[in-house]
């Protein structure tokens, strides 16, 4: 063996030795090192208290304001069946639920179909709100029902029972039928029926060509 290979040799034995350079080393280090980690934990948590410019505060959560938005659908249908079993969907461009508590959907774009005895009939109306326990849509504006045998039924401010398959006014009304126009204080009718009742100052022009 060379005499630097030995000289090498024993450097490194006097390092690795008992009491030597290396054990006072990793002492030291076992020493310093949780001293160092505690120092530096104690820094990051004071250091958001002691920094300047910034504010702290206390939320009370009695006061926060809460996202009126529970739920909103794009394209939503609802299903379900009249008082004889028939079935009826409801369709919507977009339905807003508030709260899950609340059966109440509001809906835009809204158009029913509902099964009569001899053919289908169809309901629309920009806007309505559409009670899910009771199966009722109340329309607030412009609503118009279409069925078969080129019935029509023009109207406005109506809620229709989906189970009975029944509509009434909420409010004075205007309306167009086959035969021709009417008006009155508030309306009934039976879209099984076809009939229309009308309630308070009564008035229908009939179109003879009709």
């Amino acid at each position: 063996m060379s005499e630097v290979a030995i000289r090498t040799r024993s450097e490194r034995q006097r390092w690795a030795q008992p009491g030597g350079r290396h054990d006072r080393l990793i002492a030291t280090a076992n020493r310093l090192l949780p001293l160092s980690i505690g120092v530096l934990f104690a820094f990051l948590v004071m250091a958001p208290l002691t920094m300047g410019g910034d504010a702290s505060f206390v939320l009370d959560k009695n006061k926060v304001e809460v996202a009126r938005e529970r739920l909103k659908i794009q394209r939503a249908r609802y299903r379900g069946t009249d008082a004889k079993g028939q079935p009826f969907a409801l369709t919507a461009g977009s339905a807003l639920q508030k709260s899950s508590a609340e059966p109440v959907v509001n809906i835009r774009d809204l158009a029913a179909a509902i099964r009569l005895s001899d053919g289908p009939a169809e309901m629309t109306a920009p806007t309505g709100r559409y009670d899910m326990d009771s199966e009722q849509v109340n329309v607030a504006g412009p609503i118009k029902v279409r069925g078969p045998n080129n019935y029509a039924l023009d109207t406005n401010d109506a809620v229709v029972d989906l189970k009975t398959r029944r509509l009434r006014s909420t409010a004075a009304v205007t309306g167009t039928v086959r035969q021709g126009t009417f008006s009155g204080d508030s309306m009934r009718a039976d879209l099984e029926a076809r009939t229309v009742t009308l309630d308070g100052n009564a008035r229908l022009r009939i179109d003879p060509r009709k």
